[in-house]
């Protein structure tokens, strides 16, 4: 079987280790950046009547009209550039790889950064060429604007805020970057509502700018809703291979609906950002933890022997993410998603008392 294998799948994404998301039942899940609150219950059973009256015996609205149209309005998306939805981000990640995948073609990112960037190049057969940041997570701009002009990247993705580092970038570095790339930048918004930074004002200016975002932080992740912003230009291109009736009837009408209420998304993303600040602070009184700023919905930390202390909170039924191993820059770090208090409350407790257990000697 493994010679069957290797004859018909290609090489690289025999080389290729999958995305992996590890099961979460029966924990205190501080892992997927998830909006740890529910819907109110009127809103909820508003969308139960959507469900009983939804003709799931047809396909959707290919175009998403209505849809397109309120989130124009809720996200003041500018008139005049065009808009792409896909089944979470992504998926346009991947149309956008696809686009540009000519033969020795370069897709270029920041490390560490979202893992994604780098997976979907590969097996699109693009040449990722990710950019180490500073020791700060910020952009080494010299050793971004030198990449650029040795690699001529076709399309850059870069995460703002930062995934998973947490913090945003320089925009003026971000507009060297733009305008020094032969190619287009993706900048991608996926934690904008806790960031209260965009670079949507900027699309007008720069003709090589798309912007990304997705509802998933907001509360709206099993909805798997993303959207592309851009020129028509661009976005008339990338249409071309996004798969037909790719966000579901359900999808379009849950979502066209909550965004009739788009101050209660908001009301919680003040929540989580206020519970943030409270959740840092805590961090930062623990001794021996290195607390990192963040402008998202978690909070990247280093500590000694983080896996074995991943592993410790794992027996206590709490799940954060354990990046240590996954790049130099993140040695005996952790990431831990803003939960609501109770949770948050619960983490900091069982990592405290966690630290300050004496070693068991062997």
């Amino acid at each position: 079987m493994s010679n069957l294998l290797e004859s018909i799948i290609r090489p690289e994404i025999l080389a290729l280790s999958a995305y992996h998301i590890p099961s979460a039942e029966g924990m205190i899940k501080l892992d997927a950046m998830e909006n740890p609150y529910t819907l109110p219950l009127i809103l909820r059973e508003e969308i139960s009547q959507l469900a009983e009256e939804a003709h799931i015996n047809r396909y959707p609205d290919p175009s998403a009209a209505p849809l397109k149209a309120i989130l124009r309005d809720t996200l003041a998306i500018p008139s005049e550039m065009a808009i792409m939805l896909g089944n979470g981000s992504d998926e346009i990640i991947q149309v956008i790889a696809l686009a540009t995948a000519r033969p020795g073609a370069v897709l270029m990112g920041v490390d560490p950064g979202f893992a994604m960037f780098r997976i979907i190049a590969t097996f699109c057969g693009m040449n990722y060429v990710g950019v180490p940041l500073a020791a700060d997570f910020s952009i080494d701009l010299e050793a971004m604007l030198a990449a650029i002009s040795q690699h001529q990247p076709a399309v850059i993705f870069l995460a703002y805020p930062n995934n998973p580092s947490g913090n945003l970038f320089d925009p003026q570095a971000i507009c060297r970057i733009i305008e020094a790339t032969p190619g287009i930048v993706v900048v991608d918004e996926a934690y904008q509502a806790f960031a209260d930074a965009t670079f949507m004002d900027m699309l007008t200016q720069y003709p090589n700018l798309l912007l990304m975002r997705t509802l998933s932080k907001l509360g709206l992740a099993g909805l798997r809703l993303g959207l592309l912003v851009g020129r028509p230009e661009w976005l008339a291109q990338l249409e071309k291979l996004r798969l037909p009736y790719n966000v579901g009837i359900m999808t379009q009408l849950v979502v066209e609906r909550i965004l009739q209420h788009y101050d209660i998304l908001l009301e919680q993303a003040a929540a989580i950002k206020a519970e943030r600040a409270i959740l840092r602070a805590r961090l930062a009184t623990m001794k021996g933890v290195e607390v990192f700023p963040s402008d998202a919905n978690f909070v990247l930390f280093r500590l000694n022997e983080a896996s074995r202390i991943f592993q410790e909170l794992q027996q206590h039924r709490i799940l954060i993410k354990n990046l240590d191993g996954s790049h130099p820059l993140l040695k005996n770090c952790l990431r831990v998603t803003v939960g609501a208090s109770d949770e948050n409350t619960l983490f900091c407790k069982t990592l405290r008392h966690i630290l300050e257990k004496p070693l068991q000697l062997a």
